[in-house]
């Protein structure tokens, strides 16, 4: 009988590999059928690779490839390397949304690392949820783990032009509606915007969080831009598999990493690349998994001094692929100086501004990646937090993807209780609604759809649009697409499905949004608030049974990141009871 070993008892791994009798017999025994020799139980470092790879997540589709060339370099330093498979998140054809299952990734993701023979850990994600859902079950098992994201697809191409996967949808629904554009040309874009393995090339919410993953320090440097078929890409996997093994053994965790500092860094570097509104609540659920002490008024104030330095859709002209060979992420880094914590470590074993120093971060196109001092918009043009009698809890809007004259604006409200109610009507010629109106669309928030998703960028009206109208003011207490663009105020909390005020506005109220004094007010008394307040019934649940269900029950609001309240902080990775 083998015996356990001697090397690496102090190991996770070894409670289970190293075990005598007939435990360890059991655990070594199942494992030998994939044809694995003896000096693999010898005691060296167990890593597994979670992949979030499926054909039903086109973003995804390729990570197994990705983590071919992880475990080369497990195995190069001496590793042990196993494969595993999480939830496969794809935004792109999940429903209703993928932010309904973030959780459920985070979750199933935690206990397999903490219930297998591990010690530590390779995350590969791709598309939008996957990357935080990753994020928040190494946070929560605070085993030594790494990421590498699956890159952006290759720059879209049609008719000579550039075109940005998920705005360039955008814009083509609007053309079509509009008139301008034939159904068929817009399906003819279909193949010529997504035209290699990758997740959108926008800087859109997957873009992003592949940014925000690197300025965390969770993501060697570069890695969050190398398109997914740039064979750089997969050298970085190799080189993860083999620093992961020294991770283990510098007992390197994702709580000495993602630390107040890296997230601070992570809000301005958003803020820079003109990222996401998304990452505020996905970066919020990982800074409570973690017991890091960051409130959504720090995306506010964190980003005041920062401009606009990148030139990527959908608030520039650019895309991944451009961003890549300017530079990267490094050449931001560098570009914010001291903005930026240049000090806090990554999962390198260096500081995030070494790359920097060493005068590796150069920036190679001053089109793509603009000067601190020339920038795209100026300081205090990112993510803006609202506040006000519509939104006590906080609400957010994208500035830079907003129209400026609308940034200060009152008007009447005109009311939607879900996208289904409105697109019933927007292309309806007799629409009430004029390019002052504000389109309120309720009920999209975590409870209230359930899930939050990223539908409060609504189409506008169609006579609207033949009328040269190209914006208008939208509020919801859903999310929108990274690559989506519009004034459209976000993330409104409370919720309308659990009684918060955006519940209570009626057709016609004066909505006024100021978003330079950072204020959201319905212009409605107290008194008839209370009123209405009153005689408001919530909604009916969306599932009586499974994990819609759990979720409803348990989900947080978006300012708090909406996870579930029983999954906020860490629970580490101790070792599971022996079963054998």
């Amino acid at each position: 009988m083998t015996t356990a070993p001697e090397n690496g008892s102090g190991r996770r791994s070894a409670h289970w590999f190293g075990a005598g009798g007939r435990s360890g017999m059991i655990y070594r025994s199942w494992m030998r059928n994939q044809g694995f020799s003896d000096e693999v139980f010898d005691g060296r470092p167990v890593i597994g690779i979670a992949v979030s790879g499926s054909e039903l997540a086109p973003c995804n589709a390729h990570l197994s490839r990705v983590a071919e060339s992880v475990k080369r370099g497990v195995w190069q330093a001496g590793g042990f390397p196993l494969e595993f498979p999480v939830m496969a998140l794809g935004e792109t054809v999940l429903r209703p949304t993928a932010m309904l299952y973030r959780n459920l990734l985070a979750m199933e993701a935690e206990e397999l690392m903490r219930a297998n023979p591990l010690d530590g850990a390779v995350l590969l994600s791709g598309c939008d949820k996957t990357t935080p859902g990753l994020l928040m079950a190494a946070a929560s098992t605070d085993l030594p783990s790494l990421m590498i994201t699956g890159g952006p697809m290759l720059n879209g191409k049609f008719r000579g032009e550039d075109i940005g996967s998920g705005t360039h949808v955008w814009k083509f629904e609007e053309e079509v509606r509009a008139g301008r554009m034939s159904e068929a040309d817009c399906a003819f874009a279909e193949s010529c915007m997504s035209r290699s393995n990758g997740h959108c090339m926008t800087m859109g919410t997957a873009s992003t969080m592949a940014c925000m993953a690197e300025a965390l320090g969770m993501q060697p440097a570069f890695a969050a831009t190398w398109p997914a078929v740039d064979a750089r890409r997969y050298a970085a996997a190799q080189r993860a598999g083999r620093r992961i093994v020294a991770m283990v053994e510098e007992d390197v965790r994702p709580s000495s990493i993602m630390t107040r500092e890296a997230f601070e860094n992570a809000i301005r570097i958003n803020a820079a690349i003109g990222g996401s509104t998304n990452a505020v609540i996905h970066l919020l659920a990982v800074a409570g998994r973690l017991g890091v002490d960051l409130a959504l008024d720090d995306f506010d104030a964190l980003v005041r001094e920062v401009p606009t330095l990148l030139d990527l859709m959908p608030s520039g002209r650019f895309l991944m692929e451009d961003f890549c060979y300017a530079g990267g992420l490094p050449a931001v880094v560098a570009e914010l100086g001291d903005l930026l914590h240049t000090e806090a470590p990554t999962v390198t074993g260096e500081p995030i501004g070494a790359a920097a120093r060493a005068g590796a971060a150069e920036c190679h196109d001053r089109e793509v990646i603009r000067p601190f001092d020339d920038p795209l918009q100026p300081a205090g043009t990112g993510t803006a937090v609202l506040r006000g009698n519509l939104a006590p809890g906080g609400a957010v809007v994208k500035q830079s993807a907003a129209s400026p004259h609308l940034l200060v604006h009152r008007g009447r409200a005109r009311v939607f209780d879900s996208p289904e109610e409105y697109y019933a009507v927007a292309d309806d010629p007799d629409l009430d609604v004029d390019a002052d109106t504000v389109l309120v669309l309720r009920n999209c928030g975590p409870v209230g759809y359930p899930g939050m998703p990223e539908v409060s960028n609504v189409a506008l009206p169609s006579r609207l649009l033949s009328q040269g109208v190209t914006d208008m003011v939208r509020i919801c207490d859903g999310r929108m697409s990274g690559t989506a663009y519009g004034t459209v105020v976000l993330h409104t909390a409370p919720e309308a499905a659990v009684g918060g005020p955006l519940a209570l506005v009626r057709d016609g109220d004066e909505i006024t949004l100021d978003v330079p004094a950072r204020r959201l007010t319905l212009e409605v008394d107290d008194a008839e608030l209370d009123r209405r307040r009153a005689a408001w019934t919530p909604p009916r649940p969306h599932s009586e049974r499974g994990w819609t269900r759990l979720y409803c029950d348990h989900v947080l609001q978006a300012d708090r990141g909406a996870d579930l309240d029983f999954l906020v902080g860490s629970s580490g990775h101790e070792v599971p009871r022996e079963s054998h």
